[in-house]
C-alpha cells in the first residue's frame, strides 16, 4: 500500500512543478557584490521578501 501512495505523491509533485513552470519564470542577474548586499537589505527593512519587494517595483515600473 505504501508503494501506491508514493506513486500518487510523485505524480502530484510532478504535476505541481509542471504547472509552476508554466505560470512562473526565473529572472537571474549578476550584480556587484556591494550593490547586491544593499538590495537584500532594502526588503528586510520593509519586512518583505525579496520577491514581494521586486514584484512591487516591477509593477510600479510597468504602470509608467
Amino acid at each position: 500500500m505504501q508503494e501506491e501512495v508514493s506513486k500518487i505523491a510523485e505524480k502530484s509533485r510532478a504535476d505541481y512543478f509542471r504547472e509552476r513552470r508554466e505560470s512562473r519564470k526565473s529572472f537571474n542577474v549578476l550584480l556587484d557584490r556591494e550593490k547586491a548586499k544593499k538590495f537584500e537589505a532594502k526588503p528586510k527593512e520593509m519586512e518583505k521578501t525579496k520577491a514581494q519587494w521586486l514584484n512591487e517595483k516591477i509593477d510600479e515600473e510597468l504602470k509608467k
